[in-house]
């Protein structure tokens, strides 16, 4: 449908609002699920885009992804110990620079199957086991969540940005099914995770350290089920909104962003270092988008969201945990994505 110029200006409003209402105000960072799900309804509303079928979409769609949370965490919840006993004995049997390849690049591979949050959860709880100094346990997060991200995004239970994208991609020209986003970047995300377990195992063992014990903070109220399923059910409010926040903004997309070619969606994504990349896929994603399109789009929202401390579910996780400071984490990351992001663009451009 043709917007009015009134439904235009409304729909860009709400666009700037989405994105830098939460870098500007700590109590809708807070409440970020709440807010984006009135935002998602004042976009389909404005747009008059209201159905039962929209409806029974924004129903339907969180349910795998919350599902995965909720079985996920209780399952963490019971093993979680036995995944610390279980780094201490790789790091003695298998050495150190051997145990941090196989984290990045196990969490990576699997982040799409066990969920970025559950990956993320069992990073910070593994990566203070680990004989390192505070530079090293940084940059093994980092490295990680690079990780994550990309891998998580696969499918439609990892995080809500495959699952946003696929839900959208579900009808025609795509018909997007379960293996839709492996199997059109599956070798890139796979490079890619190769890659940043490639560095982390070339980060040094701090001698002074040799025998960590489980110095982790034992927040066990984090593993309770009562924060277990308040964790589900925020994902599964998150991605509901997101299903109107995308349905609402489509026709808006449809006549402006999606006929911005690949490489200028590419940069534009860098936003995705302080927002989070399935709010801008929400936005970006429309039926109609080609397949290089598409692929440019998500490598760019997949890297760029490693960057900084906003950009990601995992990062937030692991960040807030751990206790790294934003300085500490851009100062690993920020010149890291961007080296990748430019690789990405050379190697697709040459590809696509």
């Amino acid at each position: 449908m043709e917007l009015s110029a009134v439904q235009m200006t409304l729909l860009s409003v709400l666009i700037a609002v989405v994105l830098f209402l939460p870098l500007t105000v700590h109590k809708v960072e807070e409440n970020l699920e709440a807010f984006l799900f009135l935002c998602g309804a004042f976009a389909v509303t404005v747009s008059k885009a209201w159905s039962g079928h929209l409806v029974l979409t924004a129903l339907e769609d969180p349910i795998k992804i919350t599902a995965a949370v909720l079985v996920a965490g209780l399952l963490f919840r019971k093993f979680n110990k036995n995944i610390q006993r279980l780094t201490q004995k790789a790091v003695k049997a298998l050495g150190l620079r051997t145990t941090l390849f196989l984290i990045v690049f196990i969490l990576g591979v699997t982040s799409s199957l066990i969920t970025a949050i559950i990956a993320a959860l069992i990073l910070s709880e593994v990566a203070v086991m680990l004989p390192l100094e505070r530079k090293g346990r940084i940059k093994l997060v980092v490295f990680s969540c690079f990780s994550i991200g990309m891998g998580a995004v696969l499918t439609s239970i990892g995080e809500p940005l495959g699952t946003v994208v696929l839900s959208k991609l579900s009808g025609a020209p795509h018909y997007a099914d379960f293996f839709f986003l492996i199997n059109h970047l599956g070798w890139y995300v796979l490079g890619g995770i190769v890659f940043m377990a490639g560095l982390a195992s070339a980060i040094r063992e701090n001698p002074i350290q040799k025998a960590p014990g489980p110095q982790a903070a034992d927040t066990q109220d984090e593993h309770s089920v009562k924060s277990i399923i308040i964790r589900a059910a925020k994902v599964y409010l998150f991605v509901m909104a997101l299903v109107f926040l995308g349905d609402g903004l489509k026709p808006l997309a449809m006549q402006t962003i999606s006929h911005l070619s690949a490489g200028w969606l590419y940069w534009i994504n860098t936003l995705s270092a302080v927002l989070d990349n399935a709010t801008l896929a929400a936005i970006e994603v429309t039926p109609d988008i080609s397949t290089r399109t598409l692929t440019f789009l998500l490598m760019s929202l997949i890297v760029s969201g490693g960057m900084l401390i906003p950009g990601n579910i995992p990062n937030i996780i692991c960040a807030s945990k751990l206790g790294i400071k934003s300085k500490e984490w851009a100062k690993a990351a920020v010149g890291l994505g961007a080296a990748v992001m430019i690789a990405y663009f050379v190697i697709l451009s040459a590809v696509l």
